[in-house]
């Protein structure tokens, strides 16, 4: 029973262990020293974000076009 209690108390430090490990891993945005490769990058993260929302706008309007009651 107690090995059992340590096991699930283990979890959540294991899972903000892993989590700090892929934070820090993770590619992160450029030095604000760097001011046009920083802004290219944030259009870039604009347009893609932005393509995603009109993908996902087309998606849900077919399927409620599908799903209308007729």
């Amino acid at each position: 029973m107690s090995e059992r209690m340590k096991e699930f108390a283990d979890l959540p430090r294991d899972f903000v262990k892993e989590g700090t490990q892929f934070v820090n891993r993770c590619t992160k945005p450029n030095k604000e020293g760097e001011s046009t490769d920083s802004f290219a990058e944030y259009i870039q993260l604009c347009r893609a974000i932005a393509i995603g929302f009109v993908v996902m706008g087309f998606i849900g309007y077919f399927v409620k076009l599908i799903h209308i009651p007729m």
